[in-house]
């Protein structure tokens, strides 16, 4: 074993973790300084061993130089809590790195000897409770992950788990168990019957009459859910900084930030414009969106486009359609292109600071001079030390378009030596000939993103610079950055990314599915692309909804399908008219109604709600039912349609009984006679089936195209080269969509248009399709997911 990785699982990481930590430059460098400072030399208990952990891999840059003092304070017990070493992390920021630290002070900043008793914790939630009384009053359980921020704050050395258990206890004991007042749909329930009982004595009976039988919509759980900002107080989030509170290079740069912003929370979404948003955009459009609305701030959608070569309108469109149909609006939309001549005018500025030059080796030169594959040593560019006015001379001849693309960048000044490959000297500026769809052909150089992020964040006064944790490396480039050009510096924080199993979330990847025709364009309902699940028919709140319940943490991790599913699901059941639609059409003449015979059934669109109105389905002496529903043979476990056994149709008043089958000369049954027993006392069936009739009158039965999808990929990860050997597009499951060219649905299908989704009865939930021609009587439906998960097993 990696001796390494052997000293990192003795402090009670697991034989994973340590592996990976070992093979994490700068972080495997971080944790062994800490573990030396602490004289750590045997096994540690698991808790203490967590916070060295902790320590090494949230150190921050400016920080560094004191690590030794903080991984002493840990071994000495003095700090027994993540939060404590992040507070002496924030405390040696303000100390010069030759600068001594003061025990006194560290030790006020840390929370060393604080104790926080039982009683300490109860006053505390009964003052916050007193001055809350009002708010909890009206939003009852509803307010807990508020008041439980608020003391997170307040009780900042206060053991979590005991502030979490005296609150539910003291909200138990005003408010008593939770009740119908907490139960949206049962709130809803009493506010309509609160609004009956105050009509007059007649109307209170006839509305009680009609509560006996139906009920109007509720409240959706899932729109609630939609829009809670509990992720936001309850998770990592929780514990971000507060405005103003992240250091600056010089304390009038951020003096006069807060002029500008007033103090607001400002945060920003900024995509890069070279392809379609996926279902982890969706969590990064919240986690922008709602940090801010969460205080009253602002977000920004900027688009990040320095890439011409792979930039179309296209994406520009679908991504500003997706921030909407999710329900957000952002403050401002703004491009980083808007500041091509100020990001220029600071490239000029760092090379004459000579914190930035002009390099012209080739790829394969800057990787080799990084350690190449084999992770060599490294050593600085040859043009490194050149004159700053020579650099600045090719930097003009560049700009000028003197130099083909890769022949000359402009690479920034850092630091060949640091651990971090974020600091090997990062390319600023490249050669990129190509046009703009915004500026044209003013520029042949465009910046990179490492050039331009940080940059552009601080252009726009953004106080929260959320992203996923790929970036966490480019935390000290960021700053570094900034720093170097003494301006504003926002505090960049990083979470999980949200993955789905048994796809992709690689923009080129999926860009390549499109491209070689694997999938049918970017809104594929296969494909977790927002456009594609967004025609398959998932709605934005249950999308919405999905995210915010699976809060956010720094943690990496993979998410089954079958979970937003199940959001989609229940938003579904919530908000969709049922239709009966029949996927393989087996023909039922029952013989004992004449050939005109005709009932015209009202048929509620929801049952037990009002609100979604009726339907007339015509019923007559021919009807379609499932195939499936039917067999030839009897089975004990078999409850449906059989030669002799009865069976009833839903929502018509009399069951049928089969008499005899049809076959054609392949010996396929292609018709079922029955006989429809309408006579008196006749026996109810013990099940019911769907079923479209054949009326030409009312044009039923719509025909239609139903597609069924499954996932795209048969792994779970079809990156996995051990699993997938082949690469990811030799795991497309070939059997991912099914079509059905000639369903059959009931007349309500005509009502629909297109987005518009339905419950098929014992069938699933399906939208219809843009690619339907509806004025012409053509439908196109996909099913958005079966009644229930385990039914796709059958």
């Amino acid at each position: 074993m990696d001796p390494l990785a052997a000293s990192f699982e003795r402090i009670g990481l697991s034989a994973a973790k340590a592996k990976e930590t070992a093979g994490n430059k700068k972080l495997s460098a971080n944790l062994s300084a800490v573990l030396a400072a602490a004289g750590v030399s045997g096994d540690v208990d698991r808790s203490t061993g967590a916070l060295y952990y902790h320590l090494a891999s949230t150190v921050s840059p400016k920080a560094l130089p004191h690590l030794p003092y903080i991984a002493k304070a840990i071994a000495a017990g003095k700090l027994t809590s993540n939060d404590q070493v992040t507070a002496g992390i924030k405390h040696v920021e303000k100390i010069d790195p030759a600068g001594e630290i003061s025990d006194v002070a560290f030790d006020l900043d840390c929370g060393v000897g604080v104790v926080v008793t039982l009683e300490d914790v109860s006053k505390a939630v009964a003052a916050l409770l007193a001055e809350k009384k009002k708010d909890l009053d009206e939003k009852r359980y509803q307010l807990t992950g508020q008041l439980l921020g608020a003391l997170r704050t307040s009780l900042r050395w206060a053991n979590s788990l005991h502030v979490k258990e005296e609150l539910d206890k003291q909200i138990l004991a005003i408010l008593g168990p939770k009740d119908e007042r907490d139960d949206l749909k049962a709130k809803a329930k009493a506010e309509k019957a609160a609004k009956a009982a105050k009509q007059p004595a007649k109307a209170a009976a006839g509305a009680a009459a009609a509560a006996a039988t139906t009920s109007g919509p509720t409240v959706s759980r899932i729109a609630e859910a939609a829009k809670s900002s509990r992720f936001i107080f309850e998770g990592e989030l929780a514990k971000l900084h507060k405005v103003g509170e992240n250091p600056q290079i010089n304390k009038k740069l951020m003096e006069e930030h807060l002029k500008r912003t007033g103090g607001k929370v400002v945060t920003r979404f900024p995509p890069e414009p070279n392809g379609f948003l996926h279902i982890g955009h969706a969590k990064a459009i919240n986690v922008n969106f709602g940090y801010a609305a969460a205080f009253g701030g602002v977000t920004n959608l900027r688009y990040d486009d320095t890439n011409p070569g792979a930039e179309e309108k296209i994406y520009f469109d679908s991504i500003l359609e997706t921030v909407q149909w999710l329900g957000f609006t952002p403050t401002d939309i703004t491009y980083s292109s808007d500041h091509f001549q100020k990001l220029y005018e600071l490239a000029i500025e760092l090379i004459k600071k000579d914190k930035a030059y002009v390099c012209h080796c080739t790829g394969e030169q800057i990787k080799a001079d990084r350690g190449g594959e084999e992770r060599g040593s490294r050593r600085e560019c040859i043009h490194r030390n050149r004159p700053i006015a020579e650099s600045l001379a090719e930097f003009e001849k560049m700009k000028n378009g003197e130099y083909e693309p890769k022949e000359a960048f402009v690479r920034m000044k850092m630091d060949m030596n640091n651990p971090n490959p974020q600091f090997w000297d990062l390319v600023a500026y490249r050669i990129l000939k190509a046009p703009h769809h915004r500026t044209g052909d003013q520029w042949c150089i465009y910046p990179t993103y490492d050039f331009t992020h940080c940059l552009v964040d601080s252009f726009e006064d953004i106080t929260h610079s959320l992203c996923t944790t790929e970036f966490t490396l480019s935390r000290e480039s960021y700053y570094w950055l900034v720093d170097a050009l003494e301006i504003y510096k926002p505090v960049q924080w990083e979470y999980g990314r949200l993955r789905l199993a048994h796809s992709v979330m690689s923009k080129r990847k999926l860009k390549q599915l499109v491209d070689e025709k694997h999938v049918n364009g970017w809104d594929d309902p296969r494909m977790y692309t927002m456009a594609g699940i967004r025609r398959r028919g998932f709605t934005p709140e249950s999308v919405n909804a999905f995210v915010r319940d699976l809060g956010v943490t720094t943690a990496n991790s993979t998410t089954l399908p079958s979970r937003l599913e199940n959001v989609v699901r229940e938003h579904l059941n919530e908000i969709a008219p049922r239709l009966m639609l029949v996927l393989d059409p087996l023909k039922i003449t029952i013989t004992n109604l004449s050939a005109d015979h005709l009932e015209l059934l009202t048929v509620q669109n929801k049952p037990r709600d009002d609100s979604m109105g009726t339907r007339d389905l015509p019923f007559t002496n021919t009807v379609y039912i499932e195939r499936s529903d039917f067999r030839e043979t009897a089975d004990a476990n078999f409850f449906r349609l059989v030669p002799g056994g009865t069976v009833g149709l839903l929502n018509v008043p009399y069951p049928i009984t089969a008499t005899e089958v049809v076959k054609d000369a392949a010996g396929q049954v292609i018709e079922v006679k029955a006989r429809y027993e309408n006579s008196p006392g006749f026996k109810r069936p013990k099940t019911y089936i769907h079923w479209v009739a054949r009326s030409p009158a009312h044009h039923s039965p719509v025909e239609l195209e139903v597609r069924l999808y499954s996932e795209l990929f048969l792994h779970a990860d079809p990156t996995n080269e051990r699993e997938v050997p082949g690469g990811f597009l030799s795991d497309i499951n070939p059997n991912s969509l099914v079509v059905v060219p000639r369903a059959m649905a009931d007349v309500g299908l005509r009502l629909r248009r297109v987005e518009d989704k339905f419950q098929a009865l014992r069938t699933g939930y399906f939208c219809v399709d843009k690619d339907s021609d509806i004025s012409g009587g053509k439908y196109v439906v996909n099913r958005t997911v079966t009644l229930k998960e385990d039914s796709g097993k059958d």
